[in-house]
């Protein structure tokens, strides 16, 4: 058995697709792609596959990751060809790369960073000015506290130390989150802060939202040193 982790991006239309759905269309393109994949067992076999940190609808992204698992090996550039000849717009394959087949490197485990780029538009928001100073002033508050919702409880939540960099350029801001199962921070909630610390309205529709890369953190006692997931994989050749 070999592991596989294949990088996507998702943009255009396909951004209003669900991540259910995503994970059924990978199903069909791998089936019709003709790839060895293994199947689990039982009744009701199904595709041994493993996303990581699910992408929100409406959001486009050129990090995607899903890791599977092959009956037997198959080149990169093979995997990739292959796929991407049963791609429809908007969905693209970008690399595949073998990683250790154990329950610890999946990439739904190590995710643990996320980086995004928030693109504001100037036609339903009225822009801070000086944005890069405001973001400075924000990013330097020693807590930022907001009401954060989860699955089951609302509550007050410092996401300071969540926010790893924040940085503005001309109409557009650049974060990199904790992401993942454990600290999960949206970049809508950051903007929701960022708009609150400044006194200023976020219209609905006014920013849109893409998703970079997806990051490991490799670092040893207690230093976080961010690898994006592609990197943790070596070439099939």
């Amino acid at each position: 058995m070999v592991r596989v982790r294949i990088k996507f991006e998702k943009t255009g239309c396909m951004k209003f697709i669900g991540h259910l759905d995503v994970m059924r269309y990978f199903q069909k393109v791998l089936r019709r792609a003709d790839i060895p994949v293994v199947l689990s067992e039982g009744f009701s076999p199904h595709m041994q596959m493993s996303f990581a940190s699910p992408l929100g609808v409406g959001k486009t992204s050129s990090g995607e990751y899903f890791d599977v698992d092959l009956q037997e090996p198959v080149s990169s550039e093979e995997l990739v060809r292959r796929m991407n000849e049963q791609m429809v717009d908007g969905m693209l394959v970008l690399s595949a790369k073998q990683v250790p087949a154990d329950k610890a490197n999946k990439c739904m485990t190590l995710a643990a960073a996320a980086s995004y780029t928030v693109f504001l538009d100037p036609d339903r928001i009225s822009v801070p000015e000086n944005l890069g100073g405001l973001t400075e002033d924000f990013l330097s508050q020693r807590e930022i506290t907001v009401m954060r919702k989860t699955k089951r409880k609302e509550e007050l939540t410092d996401i300071r130390p969540w926010i790893f960099s924040l940085a503005a350029q001309d109409a557009s801001l650049e974060m990199l989150l904790s992401s993942g199962s454990v600290h999960n921070l949206k970049p809508e909630l950051v903007m929701e802060a960022l708009a609150s610390y400044g006194s200023f309205e976020l219209p609905e529709y006014s920013f849109r939202i893409h998703r970079n890369e997806l990051y490991a953190d490799r670092g040893t006692d207690g230093e976080v040193r961010l690898v994006p997931l592609e990197e943790l994989g070596e070439e099939i050749v």
